[in-house]
């Protein structure tokens, strides 16, 4: 290691391939294909003006050895539109591990930002609140929508990248549907005379091969009451697909739908001006670049 201070900097187009190598060292049973997926994924997103399109590198004369994906986006919440940052990916090369706390602060500095994260490991949760961020989820709900009587008269569309028009829903909602099609999640809109309901569902995948299992994470709804009073209707709807099983961030049993809570995993943190809602993991690492 060099006797100089590591630079910080934005992440630039040219830097993807060295980021890539950075995060395949540093997540092992990710594949480099995995990360480039991704990194293209965001190269093709409009960040809020004024945010990074990747994160922060740091590098050491020249020589990448340290990286932090940020994942900017604009939410709705409590009726004001919000920037907010899905804290991604971090990996910082052991002999330069003593820089990690202060690359991470600098990086994480605007007061304007609702930063969250969505994947943060066990052991990093009293780390996490030692620095300020507040658990706004503390677990899961695995619930079997399908044995629900709520929603059964509605009909279940599927929203593809190429669908046309959809009536009932906002430009962004439809734009979002679609955008999310396109990285393999499954949008559906649940829609009766009167109303359109949007959702977007994330495919779980063993971390080994390409196996589905039989259930699916809800990363959109408008409120987590829309999804109990659609699971009827889409519970049967995945019912058919092989997926019996929805998981819903929550903080407790979900009232309406027949399930489990677990605060075993799934604890998502926040800091920042904003508490984000549950049931909106829309544009986040969790569909950017899979689960």
């Amino acid at each position: 290691m060099s006797a100089a201070k590591p630079r910080f900097r934005e992440i630039q187009e040219n830097d993807l391939d060295a980021i890539a190598d950075l995060l395949t060292r540093g997540f092992v049973h990710r594949s480099r294909d995995y990360w480039m997926l991704g990194l293209r994924r965001q190269s093709m997103r409009s960040p809020p003006e004024g945010a990074p399109r990747y994160g922060y590198l740091m590098e050491d004369d020249g020589r990448p050895v340290g990286c932090l994906l940020l994942i900017y986006s604009t939410k709705v919440i409590d009726g004001e539109a919000t920037t907010c940052c899905n804290v991604s990916s971090w990996y910082v090369d052991p002999e330069f591990r003593n820089y990690a706390a202060l690359f991470a602060s600098m990086t994480q500095k605007r007061k304007d930002v609702t930063y969250f994260n969505v994947t943060p490991a066990v052991p990093t949760w009293p780390i996490l609140e030692a620095q300020g961020f507040q658990a706004y989820c503390r677990g899961l709900y695995f619930s079997l929508p399908f044995l629900s009587r709520q929603g059964r008269g509605m009909r279940v569309e599927t929203v593809s990248p190429d669908t046309p028009s959809i009536p009932g829903l906002s430009d962004g909602e439809q734009a979002m549907l679609k955008r999310h099609a396109g990285y393999g999640c499954l949008s559906l809109v649940c829609r009766t005379a009167q109303e359109a309901v949007p959702f977007i569902f994330f495919p779980l995948r063993k971390r080994r091969g390409i196996i589905p299992l039989p259930a699916l994470q809800l990363g959109f709804c408008r409120e987590i009451s829309d999804f109990v009073r659609c699971a009827g209707a889409i519970g049967g709807y995945l019912l058919w697909r092989g997926q019996p099983i929805v998981i819903l961030d929550a903080n407790g049993p979900v009232a309406g739908v027949v399930g489990v809570y677990s605060e075993a995993r799934g604890r998502k943190y926040f800091r920042g001006p904003k508490r984000p809602r549950l049931g909106d993991l829309a544009d986040t690492e969790l569909a950017i670049l899979g689960m």
